[in-house]
């Protein structure tokens, strides 16, 4: 079983830079894929970012592609998303989730899941 907790979420005006933190425990995390998820209100939940185990693979999304990056810290067993060049259409409950193998962008390939952590951005 393994536990994922997020936090780095808050408020910030478009434009800023925020760090969200996925920190994991249990199992044998730093051999999971971690992906970072999103979900505004009243849309679904929708794929970010993912990075394989061994952090050499990573891919997101086309709309945060040159402003977001995920890297993680296996000695740490953390995976962070920095976002940068944040937009109000950013705004979302960010949640971060593992799986084996490899990544996916569909949220029912992911095992664990975090409680989520708000980004709220102001125009």
């Amino acid at each position: 079983q393994v536990q994922l907790v997020e936090s780095g979420g808050g408020l910030v005006q478009a434009g800023g830079s925020l760090r969200l933190a996925c920190a994991a425990s249990g199992g044998s995390s730093r051999t999971y894929a971690m992906g970072w998820f999103r979900q505004a209100p009243g849309k679904e939940r929708e794929f970010v970012a993912g990075i394989a185990w061994s952090g050499t693979t990573t891919y997101s999304t086309d709309s945060v592609k040159g402003r977001f990056t995920i890297s993680r810290d296996n000695t740490k067993n953390t995976v962070y998303l920095q976002m940068n060049g944040l937009k109000p259409e950013d705004t979302a409950v960010y949640y971060c989730a593992a799986r084996r193998v490899s990544i996916t962008t569909k949220t029912y390939d992911y095992d664990y899941w975090g409680q989520g952590t708000q980004v709220t951005v102001s125009s």
